[in-house]
C-alpha cells in the first residue's frame, strides 16, 4: 500500500513536472503583466487614457486602441483565477496524499474545479466584453436540461462514479475484478474507471459497473496443488511436510505456509493442498514459488509427482 502511495506520489509530481518552463514563465509573465496594470490602472482604463481619446484620424487603429483595456481586463482576470487555482489544486495535492482514498479523492475533486474554472472564465471574459451573461447562463441552464434528457447515461455515470469515490467502493491502486477482468485501478474519472492489466487498459463507464470485486481490502491466499503418487505412503509424506514445510521461507508470504490435507483423489495420484496469505499483488509470484520450492521439496524426500497413468483390464 505504501508503494501505491509513493507512486501515485511521483505520478503528481510528474504532471507538474510536465507543465514544461514554457507554461510556467507564460503564468509568471501574466502575473507580471496583472501586477503591472493594477499599478497603471490610472493611465490605462479612465476615458480619458491615451487608448480611449481616440489619437489618431484613423477609426480602425483608434477602434483597436480601444479594445486594449478589455484584453488587459480580460487577461487580468483570467491571471487572477488561474492563480487561485493552481494554488488551491497544489494544496489539494500536497496535504491530502495520505492514502489511496485521498488521492482518489483529490483527483476527482481536481477534474471538477478544472471544470468550473473553464465555465467561469468564459462566463467573466464574455462579460468584460459587454455580453449579457445573464441570458447566457439562463439559456444554458435550459440547453443543459435539455442535453441532461438527452444524455442520461452520461448523468448515471456521473453519479455511479460519485457515489464509488465517497463510498470508499475502491481506490486508486486496488486491485479489481470488474465483468472477469482483473486489473489495477489506474484512474477514477468523472465518467469512467480505468484498469491495466499486462500493460493492457479497460474503461469501464462508471454506470456499468456491477458486482464488483475488490482483491485489495485483506490478505489474498495463494494456492498450491501438489500430487503425490498412490504407491507413496501418505503418512510418511506428511511427516516429511510437517519437518520440512516449517523451514520454507518466501518472499511476499505473510506469517507461515499452511498444510490443508488432501484435497481431492485424482486419476493419477492424491492431490496435497498448500495455501500462504500473501498481498494481491503477489499471488501469483507466490504460488509459482511455492510450486518451486514444494516439487524441490519432495524430490529432496524422494516423494514421487506421477505422470497421468492409465490402467487397463484386459478380459481373460
Amino acid at each position: 500500500m505504501k508503494d501505491a502511495i509513493k507512486q501515485s506520489t511521483e505520478e503528481v509530481k510528474k504532471k507538474v513536472k510536465s507543465m514544461g518552463p514554457l507554461k510556467i514563465i507564460l503564468l509568471l509573465v501574466m502575473v507580471i503583466g496583472t501586477v503591472c496594470s493594477f499599478v497603471l490602472h490610472d493611465y490605462i482604463f479612465p476615458a480619458d487614457s491615451v487608448f480611449n481619446r481616440g489619437i489618431t484620424q484613423y477609426g480602425f487603429v483608434n477602434g483597436l486602441l480601444a479594445l486594449v483595456p478589455k484584453i488587459i481586463q480580460a487577461i487580468r482576470v483570467v491571471t487572477v483565477i488561474l492563480v487561485v487555482v493552481t494554488i488551491l489544486l497544489a494544496i489539494l495535492s500536497r496535504v491530502f496524499r495520505k492514502n489511496q482514498r485521498q488521492i482518489t479523492v483529490v483527483r476527482l475533486v481536481n477534474n471538477l474545479i478544472k471544470c468550473i474554472t473553464a465555465i467561469v472564465i468564459v462566463i467573466s471574459v464574455l462579460a468584460i466584453w459587454g455580453i449579457d451573461t445573464t441570458a447566457l447562463i439562463t439559456g444554458a441552464g435550459v440547453l443543459t436540461l435539455v442535453v441532461g434528457l438527452g444524455m442520461q447515461s452520461l448523468i448515471s455515470d456521473v453519479v455511479a462514479g460519485l457515489f464509488i469515490v465517497f463510498e470508499n467502493e475502491f481506490n486508486v491502486g486496488d486491485i479489481v475484478t470488474i465483468d472477469g477482468f482483473r486489473g489495477t485501478v489506474v484512474s477514477i474519472g468523472i465518467r469512467t474507471t480505468k484498469l491495466e492489466a499486462l500493460g493492457n487498459i479497460k474503461i469501464v463507464n462508471n454506470s456499468d459497473i456491477r458486482g464488483i470485486l475488490n482483491q485489495t481490502v485483506n490478505p489474498s491466499t495463494a494456492k498450491a496443488l501438489i500430487d503425490i503418487e498412490y504407491g507413496e505412503s501418505l503418512e510418511r509424506v506428511e511427516e516429511v511436510i510437517k519437518s520440512k514445510l516449517p523451514e520454507m521461507t518466501i518472499e511476499g508470504v505473510i506469517g507461515d505456509i499452511s498444510y490443508d490435507g488432501v484435497a481431492t483423489l485424482g486419476a493419477s495420484g492424491v492431490t496435497l493442498q498448500f495455501t500462504a496469505k500473501c498481498y494481491e499483488g503477489d499471488i501469483f509470484a507466490v504460488q509459482r514459488e511455492m510450486n518451486k520450492r514444494l516439487k524441490v521439496m519432495f524430490d529432496e524426500n524422494g516423494v514421487g509427482i506421477p505422470f497421468n497413468q492409465l490402467v487397463v483390464h484386459m478380459e481373460k
